[in-house]
C-alpha cells in the first residue's frame, strides 16, 4: 500500500525570513491525519533568507537530521559544536536529555534550502550527541547510499532508532530498488525533480508512506534526488 502526500497539500507558512513546508503537524500547523509516520515525526522543508535563522532554542529526546539542498546552514549548540552544513553534508544531533542550538543562514546574499528531519529515538534520556558527515554525489548517483543507521554501517551517521535513511540521485531512466524486511515500512521524500515510486509518479516535495510492499522501486523521470526511510 502506498499513500502519497502531495507537496501542495503540506502545511505551509511564509514568515518573510522563513518559507516552510510541513509534511507532518508542526508548530502552528496541526492535522490529526498527519502526525508523523512510524518513528518519523517531522520533515520540514525550509528556505531561510540571507543572514536570517533560528535563534538559540532547546530540544529533548529526538534524533534531528539536517539535509542541505542549497546554500550553507550555520549550526552552533550547547555541546560546543559549530559548523556550516552544505549540500552533500548530513548532520545528526541527538537531543537526548536536552540540548540547545541555533541555525542560521551562513550567507548574507543567498538563501539556504534544507530539510529538517526528526526521528523519535528508541529510548528517552540518552546523552546528547552530534555528528556530521559528507556524502559525495557520486556515491548517491544511481544507487541508494546509506547516510544514517542505528549501527553507523557503511560510514553512515549513527542514530538511536532502528531506522535507516538512504539518499539517491537518479537521472532519467535510472532505477534503484530497496527490499523491505518483514514488518518494515518506508517513507520516500522527493527533494528535487520527478520520479516514479513503484507505479506512482512523484514530484519535488511529494512524499509517500509505504506499507505491506516487498520492494520500493524508484525510477528517475527527470534528474531527481530523494530520501528513503526504512522504518520499524
Amino acid at each position: 500500500m502506498i499513500e502519497v502526500r502531495r507537496a501542495k497539500e503540506r502545511g505551509h507558512a511564509n514568515h518573510g525570513w522563513l518559507d516552510t513546508w510541513h509534511t507532518f503537524s508542526f508548530s502552528s500547523y496541526h492535522d490529526p491525519r498527519f502526525m508523523g509516520f512510524r518513528a518519523l515525526r517531522v520533515i520540514n522543508e525550509d528556505t531561510v533568507a540571507p543572514g536570517q535563522g533560528f535563534p538559540l532554542h532547546g530540544h529533548r529526546d529526538m534524533e534531528i537530521i539536517s539535509y542541505v539542498l542549497e546554500g550553507g546552514l550555520a549550526h552552533k549548540d550547547s555541546l560546543g559544536t559549530g559548523s556550516v552544513i552544505r549540500p552533500g553534508d548530513v548532520q545528526r544531533m541527538s537531543a537526548g536529555t536536552g540540548v540547545r542550538h541555533s541555525e542560521f543562514n551562513a550567507s548574507d546574499s543567498d538563501a539556504v534550502h534544507f530539510l529538517q528531519i526528526w526521528i523519535e529515538p528508541a529510548r528517552a534520556g540518552i546523552t546528547p550527541g552530534y555528528e556530521q558527515k559528507a556524502f559525495a554525489e557520486t556515491d548517491k548517483r544511481g544507487r541508494l547510499r546509506l547516510v544514517a543507521a542505528p549501527d553507523g554501517a557503511e560510514g553512515s551517521l549513527t542514530i538511536h532508532q532502528d531506522a535507516r535513511l538512504y539518499a539517491t540521485i537518479l537521472g532519467p531512466g535510472q532505477a534503484v530498488a530497496h527490499r523491505l524486511g518483514r514488518g518494515r515500512h518506508a517513507w520516500v521524500q522527493v527533494t528535487r525533480g520527478t520520479l516514479t515510486l513503484n507505479s506512482e509518479p512523484l514530484a519535488q516535495g511529494d512524499g509517500a508512506a509505504i506499507s505491506d510492499e516487498a520492494t520500493v522501486s524508484l525510477t528517475g523521470e527527470t534528474d531527481a534526488e530523494a530520501l528513503l526511510f526504512d522504518l520499524p
